[in-house]
C-alpha cells in the first residue's frame, strides 16, 4: 500500500509496518465477538480450541458448548442488552460464559473474584447486573449480596466441572473440598444443572448484534484511582485480536497460547483468550498460577506462545528446565508493566538456552485501550521501548495539560485514538469527559495519564505514569483509593500509600499513617485499618506493611512528599 507525504507525517511508524509487512489500515467485520468464534470454527473445526488440566476441546464441540450456555441463559430470561456479572478465573466455564453472554446479546460484567464484597457490591450494581457467574470459592461473597445487589440467579462453578469425567472425579476425591450450598434457594444454581436446563429452551437464542454494540465492562482506576467500568465494544474486543495477528507473525492456526493472564484482565482476554480464538490457536487455560508449577506447565503442555507480565518472566528464569524444554516457544510478550533491559536480556538468554529463539517484545496498553496497542519490533530492545501502535491506532504525544503535539524526543502525555478505544465509562460522564477529549484535528482522543515520547527511530517510549500507581503482579494499584478507605478510620488524620520494591512482586504497598490526637499507635489501630482495608479491596492490593508517624514531609506547596518517602525506602535496602 502507497502512503501519502500526510500519512507518514501523521504516523511516522508507516515505515516501521513497510518494512515488516504490516498493514496500516484494515477492514474490519461489523459483528459480535462470538461471531468471529464461530468463523474460526467453521474454518478449523477439529483444532483445539483450548486444553484445561489435558483435557482437549476442539473448536466444533466448543461452539456447542457456547449454544448450551446461550440457551440456558434465554431460559433463565437473560435478554439483549441484560449485564451478565462474570466472576471467574481461567476455566472453560468461565470462557463459554463469556461467549454465550455475547451470543445472547448481553453484556459481560468482568469482575476479579479476589475483590472485596465491598467492591463486588459495587461492580455489581454500577452494571444493574442480575445474574453472576461465579466460582464456588468466593460465592459466599456473591451470596451475602443476594439482597441488596438483587440478584436473580447465581450460577455455581467447581473447578473440575471443564474435566473430562475421570479426571473429573479424581479431582474431586483428592482435590476439592466443596463449598456448601442452599438447599432452598432457587436463586442458586450448579453449573450442570444450569446446562442441563438448556434442554428446555426451543426459541431463538442468537442475537446479531453490530460491532458498535457494547460487549463487555472491565474495571480500571480512570483517572481518579476510584474503580471506573470501562465499557467496550464487539469492535473494541474484535480490533485487538485482528490488528494482534497482523503484528505477531506467529500467530497461525494450530499454535498454542499459554492462557495465565486472566480473563477479567483486559490484556488476558483480549490477547490470552480472544485472539487465539479468533485465529484457530489453542488456549491452555491456567485458573492460579504457581511458579512452582511453571516447570510441570510447560513441560506437559509446550506452549508456542507465553505471555505475561514481568513478575512470570522473573518466575520463568528462575524455573529449572531441560536444555530443550522451551523448544516449542516462538513468541514471547510482557505487558502489564515496563520491562527493564537487565531482565529482558535475562529472558532472552534463558529462552535461548532452553531451546527457543524467541525474544521477548514489550507490549503497552491500557484497559480504557481495549489491553494491547502498541508492540516492540521482534528484534530490537531500548530502555522503555513500547514500539509502533497496532494498524490503524493513532498515538500521539501531547505536551501538559495542552492538546498541543510534542516534538520528537520530547516527554509528553500519551494520547490514543482508532477502533481499540473504548466507548466510555459507564454511568460516568464526568470521568469520561476527562478521559476522551475531541482535538482540533477532528479526532476523539483516550488521554492515559502516561508520559511517553516518540524517538528519532519513529517509535514510542514510556517514560512514567503521571497518576499515582503501584504495579504488583501486573495488577493495578491506586494509592489515592486505599488512602480514602485509611483516612475514614475514625483515629485516622491522613495516610499516605507508596509502593515499595518486592523480589518477586514487583512492588507492594506500604501505608504511612498519622493519627489524629488522643489516639496511639499500636497493634489494636493497625488490625481494624486492616480489616477496614480488607472489606473494601481486593487482596492483593493490600498493604504490605504499616508505619504510624507524626507527621508527614511536605513539599513547598504543603502536598505530602510521597517520592520523600519512597526514596527513603530504597534507602532501606
Amino acid at each position: 500500500m502507497k502512503y501519502s507525504k500526510k500519512d507518514y507525517e501523521e504516523r511516522p511508524w508507516l515505515k516501521f509496518y513497510e518494512e515488516e509487512n504490516i498493514p496500516g489500515n484494515i477492514e474490519y467485520p461489523d459483528c459480535s465477538m462470538v461471531d468471529m468464534v464461530m468463523q474460526s470454527a467453521e474454518k478449523w473445526p477439529d483444532n483445539v480450541a483450548y486444553v484445561y488440566y489435558g483435557h482437549k476441546v476442539t473448536y466444533k464441540n466448543f461452539v456447542k458448548k457456547i449454544e448450551k450456555a446461550a440457551k440456558a441463559l434465554k431460559n433463565y430470561g437473560v435478554k439483549e442488552g441484560d449485564r451478565v456479572t462474570i466472576c471467574m478465573p481461567n476455566t472453560p466455564e468461565g470462557i463459554t460464559m463469556v461467549y454465550a453472554v455475547n451470543m445472547v446479546g448481553a453484556v459481560c460484567n468482568m469482575v476479579h473474584p479476589l475483590s472485596s464484597e465491598k467492591e463486588l457490591e459495587y461492580y455489581i450494581k454500577v452494571a444493574e447486573s442480575k445474574y453472576v457467574l461465579v466460582i464456588d470459592a468466593v460465592f459466599d461473597k456473591i451470596y451475602r449480596l443476594r439482597d441488596t445487589a438483587q440478584l436473580e440467579r447465581i450460577i455455581v462453578v467447581r473447578p473440575s466441572d471443564g474435566l473430562g469425567f475421570l479426571k473429573k472425579k479424581l479431582y474431586n476425591t483428592l482435590h476439592v473440598k466443596k463449598v456448601k450450598l442452599p438447599s432452598n434457594d432457587s436463586r442458586v444454581v450448579l453449573w450442570e444443572d444450569f446446562i442441563a436446563n438448556s434442554y428446555f429452551y426451543q426459541g431463538n437464542y442468537y442475537e446479531e448484534r453490530s460491532g458498535e454494540d457494547p460487549a463487555v465492562i472491565m474495571y480500571s482506576g480512570g483517572t481518579t484511582g476510584a474503580p471506573k467500568a470501562v465499557l467496550l465494544s464487539n469492535l473494541n474486543i474484535n480490533a485487538e485480536s485482528i490488528c494482534d495477528g497482523t503484528m505477531i507473525r506467529q500467530i497461525t492456526p494450530g499454535a498454542t497460547v499459554l492462557s495465565i493472564l486472566p480473563l477479567f484482565h483486559c490484556f488476558g482476554l483480549g490477547v490470552c483468550i480472544h485472539t487465539p480464538l479468533c485465529k484457530g490457536m489453542g488456549c491452555i487455560l491456567i485458573p492460579a498460577f504457581s511458579h512452582k508449577q511453571f516447570a510441570d506447565i510447560i513441560k506437559s503442555n509446550k506452549p508456542n506462545f507465553i505471555v505475561g507480565v514481568p513478575t512470570l518472566f522473573e518466575a520463568l528464569i528462575n524455573t529449572k528446565l531441560k536444555q530443550d524444554d522451551l523448544k516449542s516457544v516462538t513468541a514471547v510478550i510482557c505487558g502489564g508493566d515496563a520491562l527493564n533491559q537487565t531482565l529482558r536480556d535475562r529472558v532472552n538468554h534463558y529462552l535461548k538456552a532452553h531451546g527457543s529463539n524467541a525474544k521477548i517484545r514489550v507490549g503497552y496498553g491500557l484497559t480504557e485501550g481495549s489491553g494491547a496497542v502498541c508492540l516492540s519490533p521482534e528484534n530490537s530492545f531500548s530502555d522503555g521501548i513500547i514500539g509502533a501502535p497496532l494498524p490503524d491506532t493513532y498515538i500521539k504525544i501531547v505536551k501538559n495539560n495542552t492538546f498541543k503535539q510534542a516534538t520528537v524526543g520530547e516527554e509528553g502525555e500519551i494520547c490514543i485514538s482508532g477502533p481499540l478505544v473504548m466507548m466510555g465509562y459507564l454511568n460516568d460522564e464526568a470521568e469520561t469527559a476527562q478521559a476522551l477529549r475531541l482535538h482540533p484535528d477532528g479526532r476523539l482522543w483516550l488521554h492515559t495519564g502516561d508520559l511517553g515520547s516518540l524517538r528519532e527511530d519513529n517509535l514510542f517510549y514510556f517514560e512514567q505514569r503521571v497518576k499515582r500507581m503501584i504495579i504488583s503482579s501486573g495488577y493495578n494499584i491506586y494509592p489515592t483509593h486505599l488512602e480514602s478507605i485509611i483516612n475514614s478510620h475514625e483515629a485516622v488524620l491522613t495516610s499516605i500509600v507508596i509502593g515499595i520494591d518486592h523480589p518477586y512482586k514487583g512492588q507492594v504497598p506500604k501505608a504511612f499513617v498519622v493519627l489524629k490526637p488522643g489516639y496511639r499507635p499500636g497493634k489494636r489501630v493497625e488490625r481494624e485499618i486492616r480489616e477496614l482495608l480488607e472489606r473494601n479491596v481486593p487482596v492483593y492490593a493490600l498493604p504490605a506493611a504499616y508505619e504510624f508517624r507524626d507527621e508527614l514531609p511536605k513539599t513547598l506547596v504543603g502536598k505530602v512528599a510521597f517520592k520523600k518517602l519512597e526514596n527513603e525506602e530504597k534507602a532501606k535496602k
